[in-house]
């Protein structure tokens, strides 16, 4: 009994601390995802009916008006997003680069396949792997397969569509805020445009600015307010609802859009890009799910957000059909006027929060497209230890801000920028669309009836709002595909000369076979100074053998370390890599050569590493190695020299802490876990049977390698300069030598994204020519 008793408290105990992070997660979401589509309601009606359907001011059209956004908000962010499109996880991480990324690594359709065989399999990878794939899975996959100009066009295609989101970060703050702060000239009518732009940009400032405080605490400041927001405008729509027009619920029946259509006729098709903006920030809620959950987001939306806006759209509509003068500032002039200026202030302060939702969003697929090589290099700082997901990119951030302010100072006006806004958001929409198709079909391996169902019945709807905002582009429509342009310039520039870059490296990489030649010959003069060396490289020539610069520096400078590591670096198409997978290390080579090769893993969404800790991790993982060598067989351990590598586990063993602990007197610090906990150990002397190695020669290696790191440590990176051949085309020379040439100069050197001290960095001048 006395057992049982202590058993239950802790399940208890653990199930309530699960539920309790999940409702915390909810409770944060409120300030970072949700708030596009909270602040909707301030300008839907307003943007519908400000071109020719003003001139249609029946009831049966403000019906028709308020059932299209009621159904539009239950078929794409209910139906679709929160209950269908968020299960397309890449392992809790979302967006349009998760969708392509699950594509990348169940089969050879992208371009960003960066696990390479020799160097073994993550369990991420396996994970949830069908038994059997299906005849169209099987076909559709053979299809994009065997056409490489395919394989290109989708990831142009995926580029577009983040491209697109990113343009959705400058159209989103823009929007909401001067739409907010418009409410002024309700009550004062002779004040001059100039003074609530000039309001706007300082809660445009005022917002960039808290970003660096990360999306934890920016949703802990936020969460109130939107839920202040929700209960104001669901309490408002019910008054409005009792007092005006108790039968404006009849409008939830689709019959209603039939009749729009059937009164309005062409002039209801136009609206539709007015309409559209009720569903702006439902692609934020998947692009941000890596900093949150899929339940905590469902419950959110399902229990709060939904209900609250389906009632606001209402309570407007029930206002409007009895004020039909008031068609171009409805919301405001629907508001009983003992709580018109609470709700003012609190529609400001919650424009702020709907506008962190596709600004955290624009930095997590940013962070994403970085990772797999599709941006420049920038500055990732990960605001939260606990979830992963959540970062901060102040060099983002701040050009947001500058483009925002540009677009509220040169556009002014809200109709202009719904325009552009109902494009750029319906896009991504139907991006997500195409893509889900091929997860459905591929990834699922489900039935293409199902996929085409599921294509089929959002993408007719995503297809009807589009033909609408294409019709404005010269009407400020123009503004995201100028953005989105620019965008995918980058992009794609940066993706294509990385991919030469590394291609080339590949083809001209030296054998192992020939450094090893030249270290037994002696047949030139190769000088072992004392020291440690790392010799840092992307994936690819480093992983596999001997990096191009590396040759090049023995050439012209013949000596090198008595100890050295190539380390490979690789970012693979999975969000997180387990501890356990991460380092891979094998040996080059005959023991006395005190050569190493060591391959990084990391996932698309996480961070690097603090340098100093992650030096010592190297060490302490070519430790284990040489432990793992030491408790194996011979025949294991001529296998492991010949080349292979070996899964080295996130922490040390006893055997190591104990082995280094007889060796040195030293400070060695060593990551335990994935979560930045470090553990800090002295090193004193300690009887040397505590150490429980079987080789003598083993010890003696690791007690050589712990002298040659306090003789000193360098680190060797290239720096190349990328070229495209004379002979190539005028197009191949302006992307790699113009656009990429000028993004490289501008971007991050490598040695500082690694975190290496100037100090100790040896830096390898290089040129390709690709």
């Amino acid at each position: 009994m006395d057992a049982e008793g202590g058993v239950q408290p802790r399940r208890k105990k653990s199930s309530w601390g699960w539920q309790k992070g999940t409702l915390l997660l909810a409770y944060q979401s409120f300030g970072v995802v949700y708030g596009d589509l909270c602040i909707s309601p301030v300008y839907v009606y307003k943007n519908t009916f400000s071109g020719k359907l003003r001139l249609h001011e029946e009831d049966e059209e403000i019906l028709g008006v308020l059932s299209l956004v009621f159904w539009s908000l239950t078929l794409i962010p209910l139906l679709k997003y929160i209950i269908l499109v968020l299960g397309a996880d890449d392992n809790g991480e979302g967006g349009t680069f998760a969708l392509y990324s699950l594509m990348c690594r169940r089969s050879r359709m992208g371009l960003l396949n960066s696990l390479h065989a020799g160097h073994g399999s993550l369990s991420t990878y396996n994970q949830d792997e069908p038994c059997k794939e299906s005849r169209s899975s099987l076909i559709i996959r053979g299809f994009f397969e065997r056409h490489y100009s395919l394989r290109v066009v989708l990831l142009l295609f995926v580029l577009m569509g983040t491209s697109m989101v990113i343009g959705d970060g400058v159209l989103t703050p823009t929007m909401s805020v001067l739409s907010a702060v418009s409410g002024l000239r309700i009550k004062f009518p002779e004040l001059h445009e100039n003074y609530t732009v000039l309001v706007a940009c300082i809660v445009l400032v005022g917002l960039f600015a808290l970003q660096h405080y990360g999306t934890h605490r920016v949703g802990f400041l936020f969460a109130p307010i939107l839920i202040s927001w929700l209960a104001c405008i669901g309490g408002i729509g019910i008054y409005n609802i009792l007092k005006w027009n108790p039968s404006v619920v009849r409008a939830l029946s689709p019959y209603y859009i039939y009749n729009f259509f059937r009164k309005a006729g062409k002039d209801g098709w136009s609206s539709l890009g007015g309409i559209v903006l009720c569903i702006t920030g439902a692609e934020a809620m998947f692009a941000d799910l890596g900093h949150f959950s899929k339940l905590s987001l469902r419950l959110g939306f399902t229990i709060v957000v939904y209900p609250c806006l389906v009632l606001a759209y209402m309570g407007e509509a029930a206002y409007l059909s009895k004020h039909r003068e008031d068609l171009q500032s409805s919301f405001y002039k629907a508001l009983p006027d003992r709580v018109f200026w609470p709700v003012l202030i609190i529609a400001t302060l919650a424009t702020a929060v709907g506008s962190q939702a596709i600004i955290s969003a624009t930095f997590s697929i940013i962070s994403q497209c970085r990772a797999l090589g599709c941006f420049p290099r920038i500055k990732v700082v990960h605001t939260s230890s606990h979830v992963h997901g959540q970062i901060y990119i102040p060099e983002v951030n701040w050009t947001l801000m500058f483009l925002c302010l540009a677009v509220t100072i040169g556009f002014r006006d809200t109709e202009m920028i719904g325009n552009a806004y109902g494009l750029a958001v319906i896009l991504v929409m139907f991006a997500t669309t195409c893509l889900m198709f091929l997860v459905i079909t591929t990834v699922w391996n489900r039935s293409v009836v199902w996929a085409a169902l599921f294509a089929a019945g959002f993408g007719s709807v995503e297809l009807l709002y589009l033909s609408a905002c294409l019709a404005k582009v010269p009407h400020g429509g123009w503004l995201p595909l100028l953005l989105s342009l620019a965008t995918l310039l980058v992009m794609s520039a940066w993706h294509y000369g990385t991919a030469k870059k590394q291609e080339y490296e590949l083809q001209n990489k030296v054998c192992l076979d020939h450094l090893l030649g030249l270290i037994g010959s002696g047949s030139m003069v190769l000088v072992r100074v004392p020291g440690v060396g790392f010799i840092y490289s992307d994936a690819g020539a480093g992983a596999t053998g001997v990096p191009p610069m590396f040759a090049h520096f023995v050439t012209n400078f013949p000596a090198f370390h008595r100890v050295l590591v190539f380390v490979s670096l690789q970012t693979l198409t999975v969000p997180k890599v387990p501890p356990e997978e991460r380092f891979l290390v094998g040996r080059i080579g005959r023991p006395e050569y005190r050569l190493f090769r060591c391959v990084v893993r990391y996932g698309y969404k996480e961070g690097r590493w603090d340098h100093f800790n992650f030096e010592n991790q190297l060490l302490v993982k070519v430790v284990e190695f040489l432990r793992l060598q030491a408790d194996g067989a011979d025949g294991e351990r001529s296998s492991s020299a010949s080349g292979e590598m070996s899964v080295i586990p996130a922490a040390p063993s006893q055997a190591v802490v104990d082995a280094l602990a007889s060796m040195s007197s030293c400070e060695i610090d060593y990551a335990g876990n994935d979560k930045g906990y470090s553990k800090k150990v002295r090193f004193e002397e300690m009887p040397a049977a505590a150490a429980a190695w079987r080789r003598e020669e083993t010890r003696s290696e690791v007690r050589e390698l712990l002298e040659e790191r306090e003789a000193g440590v360098s680190y060797m990176v290239g720096h190349t300069c990328v070229f495209a051949h004379e002979s190539s085309s005028a197009v191949k020379k302006f992307a790699v030598n113009v656009v990429y040439g000028f993004l490289r100069r501008n971007s991050r050197r490598p040695a500082v994204v690694l975190g290496i001290p100037h100090t100790s960095l040896i830096e390898v001048g290089m040129a390709y020519r690709v």
